[in-house]
Parts: C-alpha cells; structure tokens; sequence
C-alpha cells in the first residue's frame, strides 16, 4: 500500500522519537508498503525551523538525504495539488496539512497523521 506521511511522522521518524506511534512504525517497518514524503513537508519545516520552532529542530537538509537514503520516494507539489486545496472542507488552518491532504486525495494515497483534526477530512486519510 501506497502512504504519504505527515510532516510530524516523519520528523519522529527521523529522531526515532518515542512519540512515533507504534501503529505508524509498524506500517513503515512492513517491507510491502510504499512510503513517500511531500515535498510540502521539507517546505513546512524549512520555515517552522527558520521561525525558530522547537518542534522543527532539524537541518531540512540531513532530513531530505536521510529520506531519500531511506527508501522514501519525494512527492511534488503540483498545479492539481494547490486547486485541490479549494474542495476541502475548513476543518484546519495550517496550510501545509491541507495540502498533505490534496496531495493524498489527487494522488489516490493514504495520508497518515497522528493529528485527529485531519484525520476528520474525508478521503484516503488515516489516523495513527
């Protein structure tokens, strides 16, 4: 099965935090599964860090290389994804969630979020 991680699942992931849900960890340890990462992500983490954001602590950088050298694949941002964002509902501000979001329902994936606010959007969304 095909996932797109949030941007808070792979920051975890990254850190091996014990804040990773093990639901989340043991989806990404199964080999059959395909993992991707959004470019939206490195975006939001690029600017939270440079906000100075405690939770965004991470060369965006090493983050990119370490997903690439992973095994993750990188899921752009295009053109289909930003209008997507239009069709959904105003169930949360953060722009960068909702384009996750438009990102999974355009593509045909499954966002994974430990966030219960966007799990509440309909589509290929699931919580961890």
């Amino acid at each position: 099965m095909k996932f797109l991680l949030d941007t808070h699942l792979l920051l975890w992931a990254a850190e091996d935090s014990i804040r990773l849900p093990d639901a989340a960890r043991t989806l990404m340890d199964d080999e059959r599964n395909y993992l991707l990462f959004s470019a939206t992500s490195l975006w939001e983490v690029t600017i939270k860090a440079g906000l100075g954001r405690r939770d965004f602590d991470i060369d965006p950088f090493a983050l990119r290389r370490g997903l690439l050298d992973g095994g993750y694949s990188e899921l752009f941002i295009t053109s289909a994804h930003a209008v997507a964002v239009a069709a959904l509902p105003p169930l949360h501000k953060d722009p960068f969630d909702r384009l996750l979001v438009a990102q999974a329902t355009v593509e045909g994936i499954t966002l994974l979020t430990s966030d219960p606010l966007v799990a509440q959007y309909p589509g290929p969304v699931q919580q961890v």
